[in-house]
């Protein structure tokens, strides 16, 4: 794809050949030929993201579909899921650069750019498996660490391929972004389970026992 001529059917292809080979696709990608690509590819993707908020927020699933005003937050996080991507696919290339400039790979902004629009077909997919944690919040939690855990098995493609960085600084680089993760995704889940279990607790609780918990006036 150029600047001039967005093929959108290359677009689908590429998708998929992110998704299924990585190796061979970072292998192959083109690092050049304008920045205009890749925002068109954080558009797209995050318009499909956004959709897919809109219809979980349209199907009650979601901690802020909830409520008579479900539909207008759906719309509203359709929008920002918008904006959101284009503002990551950006701050996405930036810790890419400096991931790369550390693992001695490629420091060009574009290609960095280019790499970070093709690991954000992970938005969508992310997106998609939302209803997740609906369900079941241990069920919420797998899914979260699996889609992290292989949105950075492409990032390490797109670096090692792609911006040709030393295989072997760049797995221990992702070693120690795969701990993070894992750290920070069980400590939100710790979160949430306790919010969760209070919600079950206020809402099974009697209306005459809260009454009698508040202070009496003289």
């Amino acid at each position: 794809m150029s600047d001039s001529t967005f093929d959108f059917n290359l677009f689908i292809k590429e998708s998929i050949d992110v998704l299924v080979n990585p190796k061979a696709y970072f292998s192959t990608m083109k690092t050049t030929g304008g920045m205009t690509e890749p925002l068109i590819k954080a558009v797209i993707y995050g318009a499909i993201a956004g959709a897919l908020a809109f219809i979980w927020s349209l199907l009650r699933i979601g901690a802020v579909s909830n409520g008579f005003f479900g539909g207008a937050i759906g719309i509203m996080i359709f929008i920002w899921t918008i904006i959101g991507a284009i503002i990551g696919l950006f701050i996405c290339a930036v810790i890419l650069l400096v991931i790369s400039s550390i693992c001695k790979g490629s420091t060009d902004f574009e290609a960095n750019l280019r790499v970070s629009a093709a690991v954000m077909v992970m938005m969508p997919v992310s997106r998609l498996f939302g209803f997740a944690g609906h369900i079941n919040l241990y069920l919420g939690l797998i899914v979260s660490l699996a889609v992290a855990i292989y949105s950075l098995w492409l990032i390490y493609n797109g670096l090692v391929e792609a911006l040709k960085t030393n295989p072997e600084t760049t797995k221990i680089v992702s070693y120690v972004l795969v701990a993070i993760i894992v750290i920070f995704t069980l400590i939100g889940f710790g979160t949430a389970r306790k919010a969760h279990q209070f919600l079950n607790e206020f809402n099974n609780k009697d209306v005459n026992e809260m009454m009698k918990d508040l202070p009496k006036n003289n």
